[in-house]
């Protein structure tokens, strides 16, 4: 039988190729345009319509954003420009306005003479959210008229149409995400509100307004908040160590362009003893790093270490000091804007442009070393915290190594009170890391021991916050976690990174009580995961447990409630007399049977997958929750605490 005559049979040849055309493309796989079809994508429709009216910031031609979330979870994102051009695009043969919001990939950024540099990672573009909307309307104001178009799920429903003479200029978008696409339509107003203060920071003299016009305040006035910042990365540096002590009273600020890209970078030296970069191209956050923190490192490096050697600080030393020394408790922003990025990396967010490497470490090498000797106080204070950090490093050498006999050792080398499991796939295992001994003897009785792993954890570990690197690693619990994980410390290119090759695990489950303590060790260990093994939570291997508040038992009747409002409905279902509640203070508290089968049983579970959407909010986050400074921290868990009673 011939080749195509086979194909034919088998039912796969030319025939079954379909061409999607226009955005059929976009609606059949959203989730490979915005991300998925949850929260983050819902989200991501917004970011795709403010990045618009950033590019026209970014040209100069933009002060002012206003981004409303309607009563109906619609978004109206409003701007003052130039407005979209709306005369006819020749080679398409219609509005300029609808090629754009209707065409893959089309748009004044594909356009050098349009803008110089873009936001917006891989020109998805507006286009997206007009597919994935169920009703999109946008309306221009330009050369004295506005101009207006509407569509249904990415179809115009007519031509671009003259409504009267304005004397106003810019772009309104509202549309409405489509609710047979998203599994998720009501929009977070703080998770908008992180980006947009974002972006105000990295967009200095621009002005971002959100109201939400679905929560009122006790005054009658909408929920809004206006972000607008001055200095540009000197307040977001202030911002991110808002809870730290720093080391100095005013950030580093370096500005400046080098071969046509324009660099801007704060930093700022704490007490701490983590390292926090954050890294920016066009805007976008590039969480995997790239040429442009390559070039920061270097320079940093170089420059402080010629500086600290000239000094004569060094010469009592008996060790040499490495890159790692100059960025301990270091928080920085960078900051790139580039032509032409070219993007790479698991998730695309790693920039690859070999220029940008040298035209950072040129500018942080010239300016860093004027600041420096500008400074001589700050310097002094920058070199004995560098000393202080190779110190420690030297002294947690031997905990780490300490660490890494223990875990080449396999499963001899497991600690005592890990329960493991059968199985020696990682896919397949997981790892319950369980507070306290009742609950992981409970734990281990009811688990699967096919895959299932438990490891009881002796009350809360170490806060890492406010911890010295050699003390992380002398502490138990943290050695355990290290050894049962079966992950090393450092590689060839970072002797911070994670060494992920024997990860024994693929599902890394907390499972604490439901109240307000076993909250606070989940934070405990989210912290020590996001400080040092963030790796974890980058490839989605950290998970939270949701075991349930109550039990409410009316006759043969149960009911496990995971909220007040669960536990409210059910009483009022089963009515209210003859009714039992039972509130489980810990994991302990429950049979075997009952944690299996709420909380562990993989047919009936629910995991919250950890993920870090924005690492710089995070960052600042784990640092005021697990900081030193109380009134940030009371404040926070005022505003987002699940329970009554609050212990700052």
């Amino acid at each position: 039988m011939s080749e195509e005559l086979n194909n034919k049979k088998n039912g796969y040849s030319a025939d079954n190729i379909t061409v999607l055309e226009g955005l059929e493309a976009v609606r059949l796989r959203p989730a490979m345009y915005v991300g998925d079809v949850n929260t983050r994508g819902l989200h991501h429709l917004v970011y795709e319509v403010v990045d618009n009216s950033i590019d026209e910031a970014l040209a100069g031609y933009c002060t002012k954003i206003n981004v409303s979330i309607l009563e109906d979870n619609s978004i109206k994102v409003e701007d003052n420009g130039r407005g979209i051009p709306v005369d006819m695009h020749e080679k398409e043969g219609r509005s300029a306005l609808e090629v754009v919001m209707t065409v893959l990939h089309a748009g004044g950024k594909f356009d050098k003479g349009s803008y110089k540099v873009s936001g917006g990672l891989h020109g998805v573009g507006v286009s997206c959210v007009n597919a994935l909307s169920s009703h999109m309307k946008v309306s221009v104001f330009r050369d004295g008229k506005e101009y207006e178009q509407e569509y249904s799920k990415g179809i115009p429903q007519y031509s671009v149409r003259e409504v009267k003479d304005s004397s106003k200029t810019g772009t309104t978008t509202l549309f409405k995400p489509d609710g047979t696409i998203f599994t998720v339509v009501e929009y977070n107003y703080e998770t908008l509100c992180t980006r947009l203060r974002e972006l105000a920071f990295l967009n200095k003299g621009l002005e971002l307004i959100i109201t939400d016009y679905r929560q009122k305040n006790e005054d009658g006035t909408y929920v809004s908040d206006r972000f607008y910042s001055e200095n540009g990365l000197k307040d977001f540096i202030v911002y991110l160590d808002g809870n730290r002590e720093k080391l100095m009273p005013d950030p580093i600020y370096i500005e400046g362009q080098k071969q046509d890209i324009p660099i801007e970078i704060a930093m700022q030296y704490n007490t701490t003893f983590s390292e926090n970069i954050h890294s920016y191209v066009n805007n976008i956050n590039t969480h995997e790093g790239g040429t442009h923190l390559s070039g920061f490192r270097r320079g940093l490096t170089r420059t402080l270490k010629s500086y600290a050697d000239k000094s004569g600080m060094l010469e009592k030393l008996k060790f040499e000091i490495t890159g790692d020394d100059f960025r301990e408790g270091l928080t920085a922003v960078i900051s790139v804007k580039v032509q032409e990025p070219q993007f790479e990396g698991q998730t695309k967010t790693k920039l690859g442009n070999n220029e940008v490497m040298g035209a950072v470490d040129q500018i942080v090498s010239e300016l860093l070393t004027n600041y420096l000797e500008e400074n001589p106080k700050e310097a002094k204070l920058i070199v004995n915290k560098v000393i202080l950090a190779a110190t420690a490093r030297h002294a947690a050498r031997k905990a780490r190594e300490l660490v890494q006999r223990q875990t080449v050792l396999g499963v001899a080398g497991l600690p005592g009170k890990l329960a493991d499991c059968s199985d020696t796939d990682p896919v397949k295992c997981e790892l319950f890391l369980v507070e306290g001994d009742s609950a992981g003897g409970t734990a281990k009785q009811g688990r699967n021991r096919e895959y299932q792993a438990i490891l009881p954890l002796r009350g809360k570990i170490l806060n890492v916050e406010k911890a010295m690197p050699h003390r992380v690693l002398d502490s138990d619990e943290i050695k355990n976690i290290y050894t049962a994980l079966g992950v090393s410390i450092g590689t060839a290119e970072d002797s911070k990174a994670l060494n992920m090759e024997k990860l024994r695990y693929h599902k890394i489950v907390i499972m604490t009580d439901a109240d307000v303590d076993g909250s606070h060790i989940a934070t405990l260990i989210l912290t020590f995961f996001f400080r040092y093994m963030r790796e974890l939570i980058e490839n989605g291997y950290v998970y939270i447990a949701t075991p349930p508040l109550y039990l409410v038992r009316k006759g043969k009747q149960e009911r496990y409630c995971w909220t007040e409002e669960e536990r409210q409905r059910a009483q009022e279902e089963f009515g209210e007399s003859g009714v039992s509640v039972q509130r489980y203070k810990g994991l302990g508290e429950m049979s075997e049977t009952q944690l299996w089968d709420t909380t562990m049983n993989p047919e009936t579970r629910t995991f919250r997958q950890v993920d870090i959407e924005n690492a710089t909010e995070a960052d600042r986050v784990f640092s005021m929750l697990m900081g030193d400074e109380v009134p940030p921290r009371r404040e926070f868990i005022e505003k987002n605490a699940t329970y009554a009673n609050i212990d700052a």
